[in-house]
């Protein structure tokens, strides 16, 4: 007999109360398997609808380890909960990534083979060539995006064909609070006139996103002079590290020259004394008639200086500066001007203002609990009171009820056994019966051995020992009890 067939002959041969725990407990292990498996499976969804390259799903992983966001990494994609979809997509379009995917020079000549034409060549080249550069900028600190062309050089071929120098132009764009200076931007047009061949740095023309200049405007000047959103950040950076954060509001206007603007000025400094002296003598004698003048002058030498100023259009014509301090901290003013001026700058000569005022500052809202008078409170849970008066009724009926329904079920699984039992020993001799009722309670065996014949029942109780048939007796003695009991029986087994 095989291992099944074995299996199942015990399987077939255990008592009915024994197949429903079995049963039962069968059901509890698929219940707790299909648990488990729910909460183990991963239910994280894709985070963008389109594959990523290799290079934005790199920055994207990079930004959410930085903000500690759980992910699943995948090569072309990065799965996160659904619930926090969104959330992270509105977080990473704020942030300005994935950057759009540029294909480098290297991916361009991947796919161009032996008949490719040499003008497409050419446009391949220039193109790799701008992303190259356009992805070197994206590094930069404060530089969030950047977009390169290039325009090669072109020599005219004939006589009335003017020729042109390479340039390129470049779109940067900022990132939020980021500013750059002068300098930062002549590097720039170094670095993509160094990668150029052929390419003037003077040719190369930065444009941020307003389409301006970063370095010429308002935003600043040709001589380097930071603009006003720079010395202001400075100053205020200062301030809090110094006196602590919100103690202080800094506030920055600068006044720009429209024109050029040229100073000629001329000045001559005595060596000793005067520069020069003039005299004049006149006289006139009435005896002789005779008339005279005489004129001197005496120049003692001077020290000249001739200034020549030159100011180009965007060169700060004046800077004011307005410096709000908390007056409840109790700062001294003084000293916040003196670093004021050594941060900003100031100069009085040039008309340049510097104001520096303790004032009250407007103390935070706070937002202020609403009292909920107690009728809008029952109003708002008679809503629900039907849902719960239904509920703590179903609770108690089955709170009330599960020791009957226990009881019953076991009368049930008792009446089943048997009946099991007795079919299986009808006409089968005593002592077989006596085996078959081997390990049933005392109940059970009472209940078999009362349907059987008077002289088979008397035979099975002789073959029991003394205790064991005395309690089969005690019970055969005992009314049969129905199936399902009375009133009286069902509050005696719960009391």
């Amino acid at each position: 007999m095989s291992l099944y067939q074995q299996l199942l002959t015990r399987g077939l041969a255990l008592s009915a109360k024994t197949k429903l725990f079995s049963l039962v407990f069968a059901l509890a292990l698929v219940a707790l398997a299909a648990t488990s498996f729910s909460a183990t499976r991963d239910t994280r969804v894709a985070l963008f609808a389109v594959p990523l390259t290799a290079d934005q799903a790199g920055e994207v992983q990079t930004l959410l380890a930085a903000w500690n966001i759980p992910y699943a990494p995948e090569s072309d994609n990065v799965r996160v909960a659904p619930g926090k979809r969104s959330d992270i997509l509105l977080r990473l379009s704020i942030a300005g990534v994935p950057h759009a995917h540029l294909a480098t020079s290297a991916e361009l000549f991947a796919h161009a083979g032996a008949l490719t034409p040499q003008s497409v060549l050419e446009a391949q080249t220039r193109d790799g060539l701008a992303a190259d550069l356009a992805l070197g900028l994206r590094g930069l600190d404060g530089v969030a995006d950047a977009r390169v062309i290039i325009a090669p050089a072109r020599t005219g071929m004939y006589a009335d064909e003017a020729s042109h120098d390479a340039s390129a132009s470049v779109r940067i764009t900022l990132a939020n609070g980021a500013h750059i200076s002068p300098r930062t931007i002549a590097g720039i047009r170094a670095f993509v006139a160094g990668g150029v061949p052929g390419l003037d740095a003077a040719h190369v023309t930065v444009l941020d996103d307003r389409g301006l200049a970063p370095e010429s405007g308002t935003d600043g000047d040709a001589a380097g002079e930071p603009d006003a959103d720079g010395v202001a950040a400075a100053l205020q950076t200062a301030l809090d590290a110094a006196f602590g954060a919100n103690a202080t509001i800094v506030r920055v206007h600068r006044d720009v020259l429209a024109e050029r603007r040229d100073v000629h000025d001329v000045r001559r400094t005595a060596l000793g004394g005067t520069i020069a002296r003039s005299a004049s003598d006149e006289r006139y004698n009435s005896t002789v008639k005779k008339y005279a003048k005489a004129d001197s002058v005496e120049d003692r030498g001077s020290d000249v200086r001739d200034e020549r100023r030159v100011s180009l259009p965007g060169a700060t014509q004046r800077r004011s500066v307005a410096v709000f301090v908390d007056a409840s901290r109790g700062l001294d003013l003084a000293k916040i001007r003196s670093l004021a001026e050594a941060v900003t700058g100031i100069d009085p000569g040039r008309g340049d203002l510097l104001r520096v005022e303790a004032v009250p500052f407007a103390a935070p809202v706070v937002p202020r609990a609403v009292s909920v008078p107690g009728w809008a409170l029952l109003g708002a849970f008679a809503g629900i009171v039907p849902q719960a008066i239904v509920a703590l009724t179903i609770a108690a009926v089955i709170f009330g009820a599960a020791r009957p329904a226990r009881a019953l079920a076991l009368k049930l699984i008792d009446s089943a056994t048997v009946r099991s039992t007795s079919r299986e020993v009808a006409g089968i001799p005593p002592v077989r019966v006596r085996g078959a009722l081997a390990g049933e309670p005392p109940h059970i065996a009472a209940a078999i051995i009362s349907a059987l014949p008077a002289a088979t029942a008397t035979a099975v109780l002789e073959l029991y020992p003394p205790e064991e048939r005395a309690a089969i007796v005690a019970r055969l003695a005992r009314a049969a009890s129905p199936l399902v009991p009375d009133a009286e029986e069902l509050l005696r087994a719960r009391a």
